[in-house]
């Protein structure tokens, strides 16, 4: 589910456009990622943490591209 992303991340940077996705629906599932990074750094779980942080960069990422190709 980590590299879930990367395929969306890949065609935004590559189309330059961002219409097609929802800023609301990446806002929460950054929100919920940062979350789940919180209870793993909590519970000292680095696979966690390892895939909590990658996710959180990608998806903030997706966020900051919609932003700048809204």
């Amino acid at each position: 589910t980590t590299s879930a992303f990367i395929p969306q991340l890949i065609k935004v940077i590559k189309l330059k456009s961002t219409k097609d996705i929802s800023l609301a629906m990446y806002l929460v599932m950054f929100t919920g990622v940062v979350l789940w990074l919180i209870y793993g750094l909590h519970h000292n779980s680095i696979p966690i943490i390892f895939a909590n942080i990658i996710t959180a960069v990608l998806t903030f990422a997706l966020i900051l591209l919609k932003i700048k190709y809204k």
